[in-house]
């Protein structure tokens, strides 16, 4: 197998385990809610990220630091409102709109003719999948797809400004531990003494190493084998891949417009970053 085929293998695996990792994810809203589930993927992957890069914060200027906090503020918002989305609307559904975000930066202040059409297929994918009027789809799921799309296009340009200021993966594992922090009382208030449980501890572990810890670890490998555009094009696989999650674990079954409306997104999504280089870091999400 060449390297290039690794490369791509190796990203098929990251989008596999972090969309089925969100899927499982799903099972434990009940004991935790959306905001516990969330909390505790964060807490185990700071946790983790902290042990690997042991990051030190003195030596960098205040400006340096302000950076990364902002970077975990948008990191914890993000998770938490992806999981509150995911539990209104089905999985695929819920990626296929946070996935707006990643494109919007791929295609900002671009002047080709080019990238409007694939803005104009992703937003025509999204407002299928919204079905605006039709109140067939639970209004406030939308609303938190919307606002995680947000925090990933700041997450991405956040994460770029924050690899450049400090080594590794040191800012990542700083911008972890603000991301826990940030929704720790409304994921505290959500799961309770649930998150004292060993049991859910362990599952909730296992969410963030399949949701985190793996995809960032096959993602930095894969990177060392993919040109960034051809790495750009297989992510926008997501959608689909979740929305497969969302069947094979939940059950969430979707109709033919559902799954051609992600279709739309994918192919606009593997549009807009095929034609430009991708400027999205591998981190996790």
């Amino acid at each position: 197998m060449s390297d290039e085929a690794r490369g791509v293998a190796l990203v098929v695996a990251a989008v596999t385990s972090l969309q089925f990792g969100a899927s499982f994810a799903v099972t434990l809203f009940d004991e935790l809610g959306p905001a516990g589930a969330a909390f505790l993927r964060l807490a185990v992957a700071a946790i983790v990220l902290m042990a690997i890069w042991r990051p030190r914060v003195a030596g960098h200027p205040l400006a340096d630091v302000r950076v990364a906090v902002v970077f975990g503020v948008a990191l914890g918002v993000m998770n938490w409102a992806i999981y509150s989305a995911i539990d209104r609307i089905p999985l695929g559904i819920a990626v296929t709109i946070e996935f707006a975000g990643p494109m919007a930066v791929a295609v900002f202040g671009s002047r080709r003719a080019l990238d409007l059409l694939w803005v104009a297929l992703a937003v025509v994918g999204i407002l299928l999948l919204a079905d605006p009027g039709g109140g067939s789809l639970n209004t406030g799921g939308v609303l938190f797809a919307l606002l995680a799309a947000a925090m990933w296009a700041a997450y991405i340009l956040l994460s770029v400004r924050t690899g450049r200021l400090f080594p590794g993966g040191s800012g990542l594992a700083l911008a972890m531990v603000v991301g826990a922090v940030v929704i720790a009382p409304t994921g505290i208030a959500q799961g309770g003494d649930n998150l004292l449980r060993l049991d859910l501890l362990a599952a909730g572990a296992a969410v963030a190493l399949a949701s985190s810890v793996i995809p960032y670890s096959l993602e930095l490998e894969a990177l060392r084998r993919l040109p960034a555009r051809v790495f750009g094009v297989l992510m926008s696989l997501e959608p689909a891949v979740a929305a497969l999650a969302g069947l094979v674990v939940l059950g969430q079954d979707l109709g033919a417009r559902e799954w051609g409306a992600i279709a739309l997104v994918v192919v606009a999504s593997a549009g807009a970053t095929g034609v430009r280089a991708s400027t999205r870091d591998a981190t996790p999400r």
